[in-house]
């Protein structure tokens, strides 16, 4: 076993070195890109998508054991486009070197930034997006010029095969590849001594991630998770507030980096919260775990992960509120948001990011409490704050920290084409989306150029004589 175990990990190295070392032989020979081959090859990937829309969204329910089309389109394949769309628009002003300032100092000069492609990106997905989050990075990954190798989530080998021939129908090995398998691979692939990787995924993993990256000395842009906070404010209007947040709680069951993790509600509020949240769950789910728009949980693994931790509660006497009757489906690993009031901060689900539908209500006495509760913990990858009061959004936006934050909605800020994403801390490092991809996977150079005057010889020895004089006068204007 063991002699097996050491050939497939030396085979798994073998092939990925091998096609390392051959986008980077490519890149080396073509190393910028023009504006026409990067748009071409956005168009041709928007062309594609497109036309498999339909099978990945057979793909995905098949993976999930059901999931809703219209979840796909509006979570994975319609942010794609909307990016490739954004970024053509933008693009060749993008790649425009910028000018900035010499200053007196080293007039006459030119200083100029050129935005040049890192070289080989390599990009991990998780496998609650797998379209989004392989495409997403992508698209800003060949927008700056660069090469991809893409590590798929092996919980989702349906979707990977159209992802596959997707990909391969459009560009060969040495521009972008797909490598799939299981963690060993993963393991090998983070191991690689790329130009940037990007890794979606869970706090824990990325400490492995982080580790091996640095062994290379790779830079890494981490998009983690958290647990992040929907916080009610007493002003708020109890209907509206589930308004707002039950879809970004419901979409893909839950199983969203930046879905309401917990919820703190007024004390005096609760029972309505639960109340309406119900309510308003059976009028967008009326069969329960049985309707044809509810996601089922990944796989059982995750699904029998979930179960524990409400089973951990019960033990715990913790008020558990099913969203629905029709609660949970075993056979089919379905699960309706549960929602547990004021549970133990010892409880796993407390401690852990939940990443499915389960709901802690949280309550608390003043505002003050609420925002102390939440800088208690570690920075949260999305916060979201329900309330009409100008003064408390001020407050929350210039001195909470989080990846990002939505006021009166959730989840909708990743959508936001002109705006980064990334978290910060635990939640993950670094951003892309939009420019902020653009910049993230391009390496901005700065170019000073000069003519045939040449003034740096004032600023050379000896330092005597007229040059002493000279520099004391320059010491003299530019140190005030």
């Amino acid at each position: 076993m063991t002699v097996a175990t050491a050939s497939r990990e030396s085979q798994h190295i073998f092939t990925l070195q091998h096609i390392f070392n051959h986008q980077r032989s490519e890149f080396s020979a073509q190393p910028m890109p023009d504006y026409a081959s990067r748009v071409t090859a956005l168009k041709q990937l928007k062309t594609a998508l497109l036309k498999n829309k339909e099978a990945l969204c057979e793909a995905l329910a098949q993976d999930f054991g059901h999931r809703s089309h219209q979840d796909t389109l509006i979570s994975d394949i319609l942010p794609c486009v909307m990016q490739i769309n954004y970024t053509l628009k933008r693009l060749k002003k993008w790649m425009r070197p910028s000018r900035r300032h010499a200053g007196l100092l080293l007039m006459p000069a030119k200083v100029e930034v050129i935005y040049q492609p890192l070289g080989v990106v390599g990009i991990v997905v998780p496998w609650n997006f797998p379209v989004m989050l392989s495409l997403g990075p992508l698209i800003s990954v060949l927008a700056a010029g660069n090469r991809a190798m893409i590590k798929l989530s092996e919980f989702t080998p349906a979707t990977n095969k159209i992802l596959s021939s997707l990909l391969a129908s459009l560009f060969e090995d040495a521009q972008v590849a797909v490598i799939e398998g299981e963690a060993d691979v993963a393991a090998t692939f983070t191991r690689l001594p790329f130009d940037h990787l990007l890794f979606t995924g869970s706090t824990a993993v990325g400490h492995h991630v982080m580790r091996a990256a640095a062994e290379n000395l790779t830079p890494v842009t981490l998009e983690l998770g958290g647990k992040s906070p929907t916080l009610i404010a007493p002003d708020a209007d109890i209907a509206h507030a589930v308004e707002r947040m039950i879809f970004g709680k419901c979409l893909n069951a839950g199983q969203i980096c930046v879905a309401p993790d917990y919820v703190l509600v007024p004390e005096d509020k609760a029972q309505e919260f639960i109340s309406e949240f119900k309510q308003q769950f059976v009028a967008m789910y009326p069969q329960g775990v049985h309707s044809r728009d509810f996601t089922s949980i990944v796989n059982q693994r995750q699904f029998d992960r979930l179960n524990l931790w409400l089973e951990e509660a019960r033990h715990q006497d913790v008020v558990i509120e099913p969203a629905h009757p029709e609660a949970l489906d075993d056979k089919a690993h379905r699960m309706v948001p549960h929602l547990l009031l004021n549970p133990d901060e010892n409880l796993t689900l407390m401690q852990q990011e939940i990443f499915g539908p389960l709901l802690p209500v949280i309550t608390y006495r003043t505002i003050e409490e609420a925002l102390s509760y939440i800088q208690q913990r570690p920075r949260p990858l999305a916060l979201y704050l329900m309330t009409h009061d100008a003064a408390l959004q001020t407050q929350v936006k210039n001195n909470m920290h989080a990846g990002g934050m939505a006021m009166n909605d959730t989840i909708f800020h990743v959508a936001a084409d002109d705006a980064p994403f990334g978290g910060i801390g635990p939640s993950g490092m670094g951003h892309y989306h939009g420019k902020e991809g653009f910049l993230t996977f391009s390496k901005a150079k700065t170019v000073l150029t000069r003519g045939k005057i040449n003034t740096a010889k004032l600023v050379m020895p000896p330092y005597t004589g007229w040059k002493a004089m000279l520099q004391k006068a320059m010491m003299t204007f530019f140190l005030r």
